[in-house]
């Protein structure tokens, strides 16, 4: 059957492009349907900051009456402002394992991008690289995390049948909580000894201003890693929002030396595991579960999204344990709270000082996902 690619304009797409993915992925286990009010917020313009500086189109396929597929296309100004190419991207990447379908919504996507003067094509992004990014390729039987996106294996191999090729790949690690494997410990108490480190727990009461020092310091200690693009203000005051609800200042960090701050940790509640029985649904009755369960029945699982280090830190041998450091305090924190596991990441496959500091801590990898791009 012909499959057929519409259009959507932002802030008038269809339910079914936001219901697809849990119609594609039901009974799966790494699946957990998103609250879908929150899904097409961030979709939405006005509610999502990004598409102040950036263009989207969206595209549905369909064979007959049937949704099959779903995909993005997006042209991010702050990132051609800052890395000076002409790169679109490719995102919200959900289809039947069907080649006529990935490839009919990958070339809507390329040839939208190109018809606005880009040569090449990135993806998955949704929407940019500091949200969901990457095809899934390993990882299909481990449990669902916030903030990390699920597929199915016929996905990657769609993505290289429309003519695509690895980009990159990026890691996603699980720690297992429980007493700290010796070198780790040995980092920790050598760090801590250091008169003038000092790592403390986010103050909730200043969360404002706490995470002014998050933002700085993230945006130094992620500047030139590859794809970066910083948060603008809008950005970042909606992701203080998103945090202010879930946030546990015993699991979220910020390191200090001689009273500046250098370093930040933030582990959040896996919120997946909160919401994984409400089926996308968030009314009253579901809003007073999901507070409770996260304020009074902390999830079992967490996920740190945000580690990193000073540029000026990074390289003093003096500190070389600190961002070690950094995460078994938050594993003695974690262990205290009764949370079992956490998902670290993600981390890019080639980057292998902070892939060093995670594996002496004794996590394995847990989930990869990769990044594909084409000249268009």
């Amino acid at each position: 059957m012909t499959v057929e690619i519409r259009r959507h304009l932002p802030g008038n797409i269809p339910g079914a492009f936001i219901e697809f993915p849990s119609v594609l992925y039901t009974g799966d286990t790494g699946w957990t349907p998103p609250l879908r009010s929150e899904a097409r917020k961030h979709l939405t313009p006005g509610k999502n900051p990004y598409f102040a500086h950036a263009e989207v189109m969206f595209f549905t396929a369909w064979k007959g009456d049937t949704l099959v597929g779903r995909c993005s296309a997006q042209i991010d100004n702050e990132y051609l402002r800052i890395h000076q190419d002409k790169i679109g991207f490719f995102g919200c990447f959900d289809t039947i394992d069907c080649p006529g379908t990935a490839s009919a919504l990958l070339n809507a996507a390329s040839n939208w991008c190109a018809e606005r003067g880009m040569d090449r094509i990135k993806g998955p992004f949704t929407l940019g690289i500091n949200e969901e990014l990457g095809v899934m390729i390993e990882g299909f039987d481990q449990p669902s995390v916030m903030m990390t996106p699920y597929h199915r294996p016929h996905q990657a191999r769609l993505v290289e049948g429309a003519g695509f090729s690895k980009a990159k790949d990026i890691l996603s690690w699980r720690y297992q909580c429980g007493a700290l494997p010796v070198r780790a410990q040995k980092a920790y108490e050598m760090t801590m000894a250091l008169p003038e480190v000092r790592i403390r727990p986010i103050n909730k009461r200043k969360l404002d201003e706490e995470m002014s020092i998050v933002r700085d310091v993230f945006n130094d200690a992620w500047s030139g890693n590859w794809g970066y693009v910083p948060w603008t203000d809008a950005e970042f005051a909606k992701a203080v929002e998103e945090f202010r609800m879930i946030l546990e200042p015993r699991m979220a960090l910020i390191a200090e030396i001689d009273g500046e701050p250098v370093g930040i940790a933030v582990c959040l509640p896996n919120l997946n595991e909160a919401i994984r029985d409400m089926d996308g649904r968030l009314g009253p009755i579901h809003l007073a579960k999901l507070l409770w369960r996260i304020k009074a029945n902390t999830p079992k699982s967490a996920k740190l999204p945000l580690l990193g280090l000073r540029k000026s830190i990074q390289k003093k041998r003096r500190y070389a344990g600190l961002a070690a450091a950094m995460c078994a305090h938050i594993s003695h924190q974690l262990n205290a709270l009764g949370i079992s596991w956490v998902e670290l990441g993600w981390t890019l496959e080639d980057n292998h000082a902070v892939n060093a500091v995670i594996k002496r801590m004794g996590a394995t990898p847990m989930k990869r996902h990769r990044i594909f791009e084409k000249t268009l």
